[in-house]
């Protein structure tokens, strides 16, 4: 094992494995970072001279790809020779909850990490750390280890003959907030059997992270850690959400509420904004991990608890759906709805669990017609999502069948308002705390509603325009 790492390789240049090598690219120049995908689109969007272009956006970023990118942190589909290369290896890749078959719905597929494995053994030259970065299921380096200890079995007589360590470093990053959460964790967890091996991943992260932030555990409770860490901020949204609920129906604010809890120090202010339903990457997905987890172990009590959560948050999504109907006097068929936000939060274009996907999906069923407005989710991700082409709205034949969904993405803020029934808020992007509404109140269809799901309308300026307003959590 060397004394120091000077090469390192992320499989996976996705939502974590790009901005996180990045910012050790940008901390720690005089290492090599090579980040590969099997993805070719991906990697070239990487490699894009048009910053825009970026596969992810998050605030900052492309400043620390322009600075460092051809520099030390280079992107390819070169998967053999950066891992013959590497003294250090991440595995940054997808972990999807399984379709089907064993722990379908709930336990998390690990296709993608069993395969990563494989490529390690089968290209690492002496000696290489191995790093869990993923979001994984407690006790998957148990599967990696395995993997490496099979092919190194069979290498008995090679002459660089690989020998491995495995380590757990998962990532706690905020989706809109990623580079800043890099250079500013509030921790960094890294767990593992071998010291000298975690000491070579800590003096990295040590270059710009006092050491009293860096934690050492064991690996498998640092896997648990990652999962259990989303999951209680998963449980925090879907309980401020059912009080929310609660608010509505006995004239309280859900706002005062949670700032009459957020002030004791025992309880704290974060996660506390009632919403339209968490959403992301993770927090489903991590939930569900555990319950299946509980579930293996005969935890039953301890499964329902957490499925709850989930059950709660799809509870809520439609929740909000239904409302929208009621409201539009219990039919939305053949109306122009305006969907402000497709993103699952502000400063991100990930759409993955959006409530957004679920609350359009309801009303694309219910015959409404949406405008859908979003800064930085492109049409082509709304349609994937939605599992349905875009439609020109004013070019619609009346005979067309009620169950053709009907959707189309603005680029305008106010063109997406104008002639519809109801404009629906559901990512916190900033420009909608700005919008004009008694120009929108001109341009609206009468009685024209507003739902804020994210409470950042100013209600008075709504009611100037005498326009219809719910906000969430608001029973007054």
């Amino acid at each position: 094992m060397k004394d120091k790492i000077e090469s390192i390789c992320c499989i996976g240049a996705g939502y974590v494995g790009g901005p996180s090598m990045a910012v050790i690219a940008e901390k720690c120049p005089e290492i090599k970072v090579n980040v590969i995908d099997i993805n070719e689109k991906r990697i070239e969007r990487w490699n894009s001279n048009d910053l825009k272009e970026l596969p992810i956006y998050e605030p900052g970023l492309s400043k620390v790809i322009e600075k460092c990118r051809n520099r030390n942190l280079f992107f390819s589909t070169s998967i053999r020779e950066n891992i013959e290369n590497a003294d250090m290896i991440f595995i940054s890749v997808n972990t999807p909850t399984k379709v089907k078959g064993l722990g379908a719905g709930k336990a998390s597929d690990l296709k993608w990490v069993e395969a990563c494995a494989r490529q390690v053994a089968k290209y690492s030259k002496g000696h290489t750390i191995v790093v869990e970065k993923s979001t994984l299921p407690v006790r998957t380096a148990e599967v990696i280890k395995k993997i490496l200890s099979a092919y190194q079995s069979d290498s008995t007589e090679m002459p660089n003959k690989p020998t491995f360590d495995v380590l757990s470093n998962p990532e706690f990053l905020a989706e809109g907030s990623a580079v800043y959460d890099l250079e500013f964790p509030d921790r960094v967890l890294i767990g593992g059997e071998n010291k000298k091996a975690i000491m070579l991943l800590s003096q990295i992260y040590s270059k710009w992270i006092s050491e009293d932030k860096i934690l050492h555990t064991n690996i498998w409770s640092s896997e648990l850690a990652k999962l259990t860490a989303n999951a209680f901020l998963a449980q925090r949204i879907s309980s401020i959400n059912s009080i929310g609920a609660i608010c509505e129906a006995t004239g309280a604010d859900v706002r005062e509420v949670s700032r009459a809890i957020g002030s004791d120090k025992r309880i704290g202010s974060r996660f506390l904004d009632s919403g339209p339903g968490f959403g992301g990457s993770c927090f489903k997905k991590d939930v569900l991990n555990l319950v299946y987890l509980a579930e293996h172990f005969g935890l039953l009590e301890v499964a329902n608890f957490w499925e709850s959560v989930v059950h709660l948050n799809n509870w809520h999504k439609r929740r909000i759906s239904n409302l929208v109907v009621q409201k539009l006097f219990g039919t939305v068929s053949g109306k122009n709805i305006t969907i402000l936000g497709f993103a699952f939060k502000a400063n991100t274009n990930d759409t993955r669990e959006s409530a957004a996907i679920q609350i359009c999906s309801d009303l694309l069923e219910e015959g409404a017609r949406l405008k859908i407005h979003d800064p930085k989710v492109k049409r082509e991700q709304i349609e994937i999502c939605l599992n349905a082409p875009t439609k020109e709205l004013n070019k619609i034949d009346k005979n067309i069948h009620n169950n053709e969904l009907m959707w189309i993405k603005e680029k305008n803020l106010y063109e997406a308002i104008r002639n519809s029934d109801a404009v629906i808020i559901l990512t916190e992007w900033e420009e909608y705390s700005d919008i004009n509404w008694i120009k929108a109140s001109k341009i609206m269809r009468k009685p024209s509603w507003i739902f804020d799901s994210r409470s950042i309308v100013n209600p008075q300026k709504v009611n100037e325009a005498n326009l219809n307003f719910w906000r969430i959590g608001d029973g007054s």
